[in-house]
């Protein structure tokens, strides 16, 4: 993570590329049909916040997205925890995981749409399943460097079964897992977002696609940098730290 004296150099660096912006638009280089000016966008921005339709769109698009990822989380570390564990699973199981690892999350939509209609349950599908497997191949590969000592150490102590995971496999693979989980997070995020493009269901990716709709590009634009923005805050504040943190703890960093 990047220490603070860099977040004023951050602040500088994206005034500068609006002031670019803004002085491109004033020159003419484009016409706003095609790429419209930094005013405009921010003003779409705030049509957008005074009526309420971009706070729900954010607000749908993170529900999907909390719902699908923790999902995908959890199938994720269990089905990871059992590949490394037991090689039948692994052989089988695995090599499949790393087959449909290679699908896009896009993909995924025309199936969900079969199985679940246009409905919340076919993008939170569709979000699941796009990070996953970022989370079980990880998951998988933190299990698998684990010294056997640590884990005959306490096999010998009594530790067995579910205790043996809770205390010993998870602790000792969590470096890995928080990278998987970051994975995963981009991986959910996109699907989510691709997802609402298809199914045109309400959140960000449905406001992208009325915008399209409408020909109207600063609205296209103007979302397209809040999900960049809800990206790089999710990134910065909840996933690098906790990637800081668990660095320290085991000592990596």
């Amino acid at each position: 993570m990047m220490g603070k004296n860099f977040i004023p150099h951050r602040i500088a660096f994206y005034i500068g590329i609006i002031v670019i912006w803004q002085i491109i638009s004033m020159v003419g280089v484009w016409p706003d049909n095609i790429f419209p000016s930094p005013y405009e966008v921010a003003e779409d921005l705030a049509y957008g916040a005074a009526d309420g339709s971009l706070f729900y769109g954010i607000a749908t698009s993170m529900w999907r997205l909390s719902i699908g990822l923790t999902i995908a989380i959890a199938g994720g570390v269990v089905l990871g925890i059992f590949m490394a564990r037991v090689e039948v699973i692994n052989q089988t199981v695995g090599s499949l995981v790393l087959g449909l690892q290679s699908i896009p999350s896009v993909a995924w939509v025309p199936l969900a749409i079969l199985w679940f209609g246009l409905t919340d349950a076919g993008i939170i599908f569709v979000t699941a399943i796009g990070a996953i497997f970022a989370v079980t191949i990880n998951t998988y590969t933190g299990v698998k460097n684990i010294d056997p000592h640590y884990i005959e150490a306490a096999r010998n102590m009594g530790a067995k079964g579910g205790q043996l995971i809770t205390a010993v496999l998870i602790p000792a693979a969590f470096p890995y897992m928080i990278s998987g989980f970051k994975q995963g997070w981009a991986f959910a995020w996109r699907g989510v977002i691709g997802a609402e493009l298809l199914f045109s269901f309400l959140g960000l990716g449905f406001l992208l696609n009325a915008g399209r709709s409408l020909n109207d590009v600063s609205q296209v634009i103007s979302i397209m940098i809040v999900i960049m923005g809800i990206g790089l805050v999710i990134d910065s504040v909840v996933f690098k730290r906790l990637e800081d943190k668990v660095m320290s703890r085991w000592g990596l960093r």
